[in-house]
């Protein structure tokens, strides 16, 4: 079916029944987000807006992190009020982002975040672009009984073809100073040189993301393509789950709660250094900031892993006052510029370069991708 958003992947591996005091796992340590707990930034006063299966809001590590939620399914008999989780998709999501730290279980990225459930796939992990679209609406309108608004909206869902409605509605999203994080699918093959699209992850204006694994690999199901913006750890994801258990789910839709939940502790972090909430567009530059570069393989960029335990400092005024002046159709000419030069010099490469004419050409490749994505950065935060 053509409304058919997506079949969620990601099987579980175990359960664990047992309550754990305050775990904080592995992939929550491995991008640093401990770092920020200890500087006081937990994402509080954040909202986040999980567009999911529901959520288990009786499980203890999530009870007091929900503000509100709405049900767009036809579940429960359509009963709106009615947003429980019958998959575990949503459930597992909402605690990577925001697991309480309360002596019972696991903690999330973000542990004192609020999160507003908004249900729009069932059990089978299904629902519709209509469904999905008046769910986004309905995040950008919403208001709080203390006047919050939504300042992020995570969406670990997809589906192969890209729609017009869905896109306005992204694209309303981000006008209303929301940031959309998207996990980028799992129809990956392993191959970082070929292109596997999932919408809306494949719109320009959200932030993609890709899974890692334990080896600090490029998982092999993620969607690869131009547009992932960042990597964050995908594979044996421990987090909450239906019955009050845990479960490890592997999927970028694992993926994309990180960087999530990393959002909110920026917003944390920015509001407090610059007495303001950051704009979306200010949101992503510093997000990309609080990013390691690594280079796989010959692929022709360096990717952006989640590193939230970089120490960065605020960039003077009259560094953002230069970027905000700069023109983007110049930007967009340089940009191509880059890619023309990157692209000479991986013609250069053949079988009968020398090795030290290789190291050379490649060096250059890398400099000039590098330079080209960070004049589509630039565009981005303009």
């Amino acid at each position: 079916m053509n409304d058919t958003l997506v079949k969620l992947i990601g099987s579980s591996s175990s359960f664990v029944k047992e309550k754990l005091k305050d775990e904080v796992t592995n992939n929550i340590s491995r991008i640093g987000a401990e770092h920020f707990w200890n500087q006081g930034y937990t994402g509080k006063g954040v909202v986040v807006a999980i567009i999911d299966t529901g959520c288990n809001y009786h499980h203890l590590d999530l009870k007091d992190r929900i503000i509100g939620g709405y049900n767009f399914t036809k579940e429960s008999n359509g009963e709106v009020t009615n947003f429980e989780d019958l998959n575990g998709h949503g459930t597992h999501v909402a605690g990577t982002i925001a697991s309480s730290i309360n002596d019972l279980g696991i903690v999330g990225v973000a542990p004192e975040v609020s999160l507003l459930i908004l249900k729009v796939l069932d059990q089978r992990g299904s629902g519709t672009v209509d469904s999905l679209v008046k769910a986004i609406d309905y995040a950008v309108n919403w208001t709080g009984p203390n006047n919050e608004k939504v300042n992020i909206i995570s969406l670990s869902l997809g589906q192969s073809s890209s729609k017009e409605k869905l896109h306005n509605a992204i694209k309303q999203a981000i006008i209303s100073n929301i940031a959309v994080v998207v996990a980028s699918g799992n129809k990956g093959d392993g191959d970082l040189s070929t292109d596997e699209y999932s919408f809306p992850a494949g719109y320009e204006e959200v932030i993609a993301v890709g899974a890692m694994d334990n080896n600090n690999e490029v998982a092999y199901f993620t969607n690869t393509n131009k547009e992932v913006d960042i990597y964050a750890p995908g594979v044996d994801i421990k987090s909450t789950y239906i019955n009050k258990d845990y479960a490890n789910l592997s999927g970028t839709s694992m993926a994309a709660p990180h960087v999530t939940g990393a959002l909110a502790l920026l917003i944390n972090k920015y509001e407090n250094l610059k007495n303001s909430k950051p704009k979306e567009s200010e949101l992503f530059k510093y997000l990309m900031r609080h990013t390691t570069k690594i280079q796989i393989g010959d692929y022709r960029e360096m990717i952006s892993i989640l590193n939230l335990s970089l120490d960065v400092s605020i960039e003077d005024d009259s560094n953002e006052q230069f970027e905000t002046k700069l023109d983007k159709s110049l930007l967009l000419k340089c940009f191509c510029e880059a890619r023309k030069t990157q692209a000479f010099f991986t013609q250069c490469l053949n079988e009968n370069s020398t090795e030290y004419e290789r190291e050379f050409l490649i060096s250059l490749i890398q400099e000039s991708a590098s330079t080209a994505m960070h004049i589509k950065n630039l565009c981005k935060t303009i």
